[in-house]
């Protein structure tokens, strides 16, 4: 059984440079580098695998690349971050050396290393397809906010689940934990490819959640549950907490 080594891992964050609310976002300002570049840099503190950031335009590319990391340029035109980084993966490793790809949002600047590597743990069992990462909810209002992803899940472990569905409602039904599903994921190079080809599912369109197309096509994704869900930078008031928590640091 193959198992994730940094020789036959790679991270890949993808970053665009087009956001409705917060223009320019990969190239905004924390603690005197761009958010983008302190993405890269808590992937490389990671030391999972080799680090190369899928961006689309050529002042993302230069900002990257003048930080020392690796970068290469990928369409305009993805409507996914799995669509980007499969196109770069191709471009980042045409040798097919990396077997496991891991997908590290460009909007999470206080990612903790850490967090980072649990997402790989699932993908030492080898019926996994995909590996994410999960958080018990623990404030009341996330367990009814459509815009908190919850996953619903078959423990395998008292750190790991096994994704049954994932929904904006509030579920499972009944008493006990729910959790949060925090958008990371680390993917068997099959399986990326995989999934790559597969068209939209209906359940995918309905809830607007692009992993439950995997479910659908039968693919199975297991889940590491960590201790806090990573700060996504969305809006001007995000970027102002990035900036105190890395300025603080």
């Amino acid at each position: 059984m193959t198992i994730p080594t940094f020789d036959n891992t790679i991270v890949l964050i993808p970053a665009r440079m087009a956001s409705t609310r917060l223009p320019g976002k990969p190239l905004a300002d924390i603690a005197g580098l761009p958010m983008i570049v302190q993405v890269a840099k808590r992937a490389f503190e990671a030391g999972i695998g080799r680090v190369t950031v899928a961006v689309d335009h050529q002042d993302i590319l230069d900002a990257v690349r003048a930080h020392g990391f690796d970068a290469v340029m990928t369409k305009v035109t993805h409507q996914s971050g799995s669509d980007r980084i499969f196109e770069a993966l191709g471009h980042a490793d045409p040798e097919r050396r990396a077997e496991f790809i891991v997908n590290v949002q460009g909007d999470l600047p206080t990612i903790e290393p850490e967090t980072i590597r649990a997402s790989l743990r699932p993908l030492g069992d080898e019926a996994t397809d995909i590996a994410t990462l999960t958080v018990e909810i623990t404030h009341e209002d996330e367990k009814t906010n459509p815009n908190v992803v919850k996953i619903v899940g078959s423990a395998l472990s008292a750190s790991r689940m096994r994704a049954l569905y994932f929904t904006r409602a509030t579920a499972p039904y009944g008493n006990g934990p729910l959790y949060h599903h925090i958008g990371l994921y680390a993917y068997r190079r099959a399986a990326l490819e995989r999934f790559v080809t597969l068209a939209p599912s209906t359940l995918e369109k309905r809830e607007s959640l692009e992993q439950l197309r995997a479910l659908e096509a039968g693919m199975r994704i297991d889940a590491e549950i960590v201790d806090s869900v990573p700060l996504g930078v969305d809006t001007p008031a995000d970027l102002e907490r990035a900036r105190a928590i890395l300025g603080n640091k």
